[in-house]
């Protein structure tokens, strides 16, 4: 992933994140009252920075590690379906 991409995808995903876990976590500790949009705020602006700080480091780690366990769960997928298929026949 190029770097300007890399970035733009840090802030996109990291502001959805953060929006909506802040919220949530807000929602459950205070549920809707009159000050929830300002504890949601001072929350969110609390989580964001290192929300994006962390997506950014750890994008590539976990992108890396995601494609190898889907390689693992098809090679096993693999070997049971065809002694599946030897055992059927």
């Amino acid at each position: 992933m190029k770097l300007k991409q890399r970035i733009v995808f840090t802030f996109m995903m990291s502001f959805v994140l953060s929006s909506t876990m802040s919220g949530w976590v807000t929602f459950l500790n205070i549920s809707l009252n009159d000050q929830f949009m300002a504890h949601w705020l001072k929350a969110f602006l609390l989580c964001w920075p290192a929300a994006a700080v962390i997506a950014f480091t750890c994008t590539p780690t976990i992108h890396r590690l995601s494609g190898q366990v889907v390689d693992r769960i098809e090679k096993s997928a693999g070997k049971y379906s065809a002694g599946a298929e030897g055992e059927c026949s």
